[in-house]
């Protein structure tokens, strides 16, 4: 696999090697690329930017498994810090399109979880040099909530999570949404789908104390209901009620 090891992807050798090897070849390149990009300088970086960015966005449509989308978001988001950022808006609109797409077949599904997954990183990664893109994104993904899978449903609540964490206040006007929608799914049929929406609404609360501690008793009323076999909810139920509790006895 040492042909994998060069800093842009050899597509002439990807095309060469059987299918099931190809997806060997390119998870190998992925890994190589994640930890050769940091050791670059910027103007190295910069240089084979274009390349890369059109190599890494292209993946996202071949169906990448969990591990491979999750390294081609790391090296996204690695590329734009370092490097130029004039392509981020337009990587971050070629993943909002792959989730608008309404092709609701399996093998379509690949696609939108790693455009989801791309779209979180980035936001986490990189915060507040997405400017205000964020705001169709974010109501992108609460529409696509309502026809997703369960796996679909949970990687939409850790891309929120990872929008709220990367922006910090300076998201503040999605916040409301962000919050019904993951109240809404702390008390979903799937397990995962509770626990990354109670990790959603968790880092909401040093975010969004205005809307959290008004709403006290609704949060714990659900976290109660989604007590089922979890222990997540432990974490909701103290870090919302604290700040509250700490007030009233200081006063």
């Amino acid at each position: 696999m040492e042909l994998a090891h060069n800093l842009t992807l050899n597509e002439e050798v990807v095309k060469g090697l059987p299918d099931h090897k190809k997806d060997i070849f390119i998870f190998e390149w992925l890994q190589f690329l994640e930890k050769v990009l940091t050791a670059l300088n910027r103007a190295d970086v910069k240089e084979r930017q274009k390349t890369l960015t059109n190599q890494l966005t292209a993946l996202l449509t071949k169906s990448p498994g969990p591990p491979t989308r999750c390294l081609i978001a790391e090296c996204l988001a690695t590329l734009f810090s370092i490097g130029d950022t004039s392509p981020l808006f337009s990587t971050i609109d070629i993943c909002n399109d792959i989730i608008k797409n309404r092709d609701d077949s399996p093998s379509y599904l690949p696609n939108r979880l790693a455009a989801i997954t791309t779209i979180g990183v980035l936001y986490e990664k990189l915060g507040r040099m997405v400017g205000r893109s964020y705001e169709e994104t974010v109501s992108l993904l609460i529409r696509s909530l309502k026809n997703a899978e369960s796996q679909g449903r949970y990687e939409v609540m850790k891309t929120l999570q990872r929008i709220v964490t990367g922006l910090g206040s300076a998201g503040k006007n999605v916040h409301k949404e962000i919050y019904k929608s993951a109240l809404k799914h702390l008390v979903d049929s799937n397990m995962s789908v509770r626990s990354s929406a109670s990790k959603c609404v968790k880092a909401l609360i040093p975010e969004s104390q205005a809307i959290l501690h008004t709403d006290v008793e609704t949060i714990v009323s659900t976290c109660i209901r989604a007590f089922d076999s979890s222990t997540t909810m432990l974490d909701v139920m103290w870090h919302s009620c604290w700040p509250t509790y700490s007030l009233n006895v200081s006063r």
